[in-house]
């Protein structure tokens, strides 16, 4: 009897599962272009977006935000007592970060070490998180 050996190819792998998500994602933009204009603009009402940025944050998918909870890390704010105590401005915060041109900047940043040195230079959330930091010193 011999032992069948499954080989690991992490990088095919990798690949194989962004191609799956983009082809989720394509089918999720597909589904919603198909909703009429009317209850588009009722859902983005109901989310208290814009329709076009409701649109912007369909298009960029699901982890359009996901930079946002690393710079709070980065700059030693607490997303969970953030979110326990100001849901409204979180919520804002991931808009306006999944909204964001800046990405590639944020990225390089995270890599470095420097988010928190130079997210004042790109960061559309940077006057805000600047507001919480002066909150928390009063």
């Amino acid at each position: 009897m011999t032992a069948k050996h499954e080989t690991s190819y992490p990088t095919v792998e990798l690949v194989i599962g962004k191609f799956v998500d983009w082809l989720k994602h394509r089918r999720e933009l597909s589904e919603i272009r198909r909703m009429n204009r009317t209850d588009f603009d009722m859902i983005a009402q109901d989310l208290r977006v814009s329709p076009d940025d409701l649109d912007r944050m369909v298009e960029a998918g699901p982890h359009s935000a996901d930079e946002m909870p690393k710079m709070l890390e980065a700059l030693g704010i607490d997303l969970n007592d953030l979110v326990r105590t100001k849901p409204l401005l979180v919520r804002d915060m991931e808009r306006v970060c999944a909204l964001c041109r800046d990405k590639a900047q944020c990225h390089g940043d995270f890599a470095a070490g420097t988010a928190a040195e130079h997210y004042k230079e790109y960061c559309p959330n940077a006057p805000t998180i600047e507001a919480l930091g002066e909150s928390v010193k009063h």
